[in-house]
């Protein structure tokens, strides 16, 4: 039996595998590159990694398009560069100028659809996979259906992840790419705002199917103001795209959703019955008016706040107004003050009750309405603690109320979207202590918080300045 020469046997291999990348080359050169749309081929000759990902949106979104799923461009990376600034810079970057938005260098591309504007159609899925997509779709408790009363059975469509594997040519070489298409559902709430759910993965799921790390949305609940959209051509495709580039993406960072824990309020409800008497449901009914009116005044004066003490203790505790604590109490970063806030209150209807301190120090408003009170504590940073003050009008005592450093996140309370520490918890037992849970109906605010410290007295001086009661 002759002797096989490895040497030729592996020049063989070598000239059969160069033959065929040659020929690879010259069919995507001659068929495939004359497609419309950006080229798939790179200058030099090479399938990019970018254009494969452009083939798979165009895929993505004819079928978005045959289905009619109301769809817009999430994604932060591709909305990032749309910005002017990013657009000046990248007219010298331009990397891959045929498709310069929508490949971001990044495997996945994020998009939101608004789910009450579609009815869900598992055809879409089905030619998704006919189209060589691959699927994952992941559910979750609708918390519309969540209240005091009931807790949510129903699950939702949270996110569609759509998989979609091709080839690429690059350096001579045959190499698998993975394209990915998140699709992040948004519900409309009762707050007259849009919510995400987070993405979270069940025992059964292959956690290897996406870089989940990667993905804009699901690592949290988030929620966002309805945005406007439009039509627009990016890299040669039809996509609706926020018209307010800059407040959409600057949600899209802050947007961290907090649920109600209605499972627990049920069980403190079962301990402590709420007060179902015609005084604390005129005063729910009231403190739910003037929480949404101080909402609309701070909006307008682009001041963020969140829920405080008394009425954050209820949110959290009970997802309601506590009807004995007889106030609405909010805080703001002294960071955030404007010297007109007294004046747009004013203007909402509200009168000024008292004003304590001021803006160096331990800063206080209150505002009435309908004999309910509005307390705005401003909130000052010190090191690793933020710190409110109080002040004793008939004596001039100064108080201080410490606070772990906190950040803020959204929530719903009364039909309304606002914030709340994202520690809410930490929060709560600064305030209130390890007893938080049980109710407290006698309470004196100099001296029940357990995060409360005397901090002098005003001097008697500037206490027509410092001291003014309406």
């Amino acid at each position: 039996m002759p002797r096989v020469n490895r040497t030729a046997v592996l020049s063989l291999l070598i000239v059969s595998s160069s033959v065929f990348l040659l020929f690879q080359l010259y069919y995507y050169r001659k068929y495939v590159s004359k497609q419309p749309g950006p080229h798939i081929l790179n200058p030099a000759g090479h399938l990019s990694a970018s254009h494969v990902q452009w083939q798979t949106l165009k895929k993505f979104l004819a079928l978005a398009q045959h289905f009619k799923l109301p769809l817009f461009l999430a994604d932060t990376a591709a909305l990032s560069l749309l910005s002017q600034d990013a657009l000046r810079q990248r007219d010298w970057l331009v990397r891959e100028p045929h498709c310069s938005f929508l490949c971001t260098g990044r495997p996945i591309t994020s998009f939101a659809l608004h789910a009450n504007l579609w009815k869900y159609d598992p055809g879409f899925l089905l030619a998704a996979e006919q189209k060589g997509f691959e699927l994952l779709e992941l559910r979750g408790e609708d918390p519309r259906l969540a209240s005091l009363d009931t807790l949510s059975g129903e699950e939702i469509p949270l996110h569609f992840l759509l998989r979609l594997h091709s080839y690429i040519i690059q350096v001579a070489l045959l190499l698998s790419w993975m394209s990915l298409v998140q699709v992040v559902f948004l519900y409309e709430r009762s707050g007259n705002y849009l919510w995400h759910g987070a993405l979270r993965l069940k025992a059964n799921v292959d956690r290897s199917f996406a870089p989940f790390k990667l993905l804009d949305y699901g690592r949290h609940a988030g929620a966002y103001d309805r945005p406007e959209l439009i039509l627009t051509v990016l890299d040669g495709l039809d996509v609706r795209i926020p018209l307010n580039l800059t407040r959409f993406l600057h949600q899209q960072r802050h947007a961290h959703f907090l649920e109600c824990r209605y499972r627990d309020a049920r069980n403190f409800l079962q301990l402590y019955p709420d007060d179902s008497s015609a005084a604390a449901v005129e005063f729910r009914r009231k403190a739910k008016s003037l929480l949404h009116l101080a909402a609309q005044t701070l909006a307008r004066l682009e001041i963020p706040f969140w829920l405080s003490s008394g009425t954050c203790l209820g949110w959290f505790r009970q997802c309601s107004i506590i009807s004995y604590s007889r106030d609405v109490d909010i805080g703001i970063f002294i960071s955030d003050f404007r010297p007109d806030i007294i004046t747009a209150f004013r203007d909402a209807g509200l009168s000024l009750k008292h004003k304590f301190g001021k803006v160096e120090d331990s800063l206080e408003l209150s505002f009435q309405s309908n004999s309910v009170k509005l307390d705005i504590f401003f909130f000052y940073e010190d090191g690793d603690v933020f710190w409110n003050g109080g002040t004793q009008a008939k004596s001039g005592r100064k108080f201080k109320y410490i606070f772990p450093r906190f950040s803020l996140c959204w929530a719903e309370l009364l039909e309304l979207k606002v914030r709340v520490p994202c520690e809410t918890l930490d929060y709560v037992t600064a305030n209130y202590g390890a007893t938080w849970s049980v109710p407290v109906r006698s309470w004196d605010w100099k001296s029940s918080p357990s995060n409360v410290q005397e901090n002098g007295v005003w001097p008697v001086d500037e206490w027509a300045e410092l001291i003014q009661v309406y």
